[in-house]
């Protein structure tokens, strides 16, 4: 996937028109054939990459298309450091609903091995890992419902705005599951602590933007009509930071944290998470 290098915007068009044949009115095209929505919508302004997931293509859920493209515009940002700030938002009513389980029980079912959903898995943890080491800084822009997967991804960004109105769930046990999705565990424990991330993900419960925000799990709150200001309060200042300095923030920042987690078993989730989907329930 080729990011934008002018402003622009970059989505799947609705329709394309067939090629004119001479062929019998049988046999011919119709003149119009949809095409599948793109997973993403891309949305360059100088420095500053607006990454939309676009849940006309996924219901807001992180199936393998989305961490595909995902994790083609991170690797695609190795190759444009002028690039120095991601901002990651929805285009849906809420930000993400969490991991597609209806293509994990499809894996399941084409593949009762569990290599599939090993490979399904995987990519959650590739796209964690390269949030993490990208050289832009990461902005979440958080409204709508945020739950599962969709915290942890938000989690592995360096900075999360939220609506006043979100409302925030880690419900994997509820659903009979670990909450092994991408390594998120030690991150968002670094992030809010482990006492209150336990209570969370034991518990299930619903909690708003308000306690995110106390947990550290936002940074900013905001009225939704004012998120987007809010994100810009941030972005602009960070244009004109040195390139150099950010990287270097970043990379030093990233290796604290880390150094935190002095056992980290973050490359074990996706074998966690198949073997439990695979074994007895």
């Amino acid at each position: 996937m080729n990011l934008p290098r002018t402003p622009a915007t970059v989505s799947a068009p609705a329709t394309v028109s067939a090629p004119s044949t001479d062929v019998t009115p049988e046999a011919a095209l119709p003149a119009e054939t949809a095409l599948p929505p793109a997973p993403l919508a891309l949305v360059r302004n100088g420095p500053v990459l607006h990454v939309r997931l676009n849940p006309t293509a996924q219901d807001d859920v992180l199936n393998t298309a989305v961490l595909d493209a995902l994790i083609d515009v991170l690797d695609d940002l190795h190759d444009q450091p002028d690039i120095r700030i991601l901002v990651l938002s929805s285009l849906g009513d809420d930000f993400c609903l969490g991991a597609d389980r209806r293509e994990y029980q499809d894996a399941l079912d084409t593949d009762p091995s569990g290599g599939s959903l090993l490979r399904i898995a995987d990519k959650a943890h590739r796209l964690c890992q390269a949030l993490e080491n990208t050289h832009a800084v990461t902005i979440a822009r958080l409204h709508g419902k945020v739950v599962g997967a969709g915290l942890a991804l938000a989690a592995y960004c360096d900075l999360r705005a939220g609506a006043d109105t979100c409302r925030f769930r880690m419900p994997e046990v509820g659903l009979g599951l670990a909450p092994a999705w991408g390594g998120a565990m030690g991150r968002l424990i670094t992030e809010a602590g482990a006492a209150r991330i336990r209570e969370l993900m034991l518990t299930c419960e619903t909690f708003d933007a308000a306690t995110a925000h106390r947990l550290g799990l936002l940074h900013k709150v905001a009225p939704l009509d004012a998120l987007d200001d809010t994100v810009t309060a941030w972005t602009r200042p960070l244009s004109r930071r040195s390139p150099q300095a950010l990287l270097l923030t970043r990379r030093m920042l990233t290796g604290y944290t880390r150094a935190a987690r002095t056992a980290d078993p973050t490359l074990l989730d996706s074998h966690l998470l198949a073997a439990q989907l695979t074994g007895p329930r």
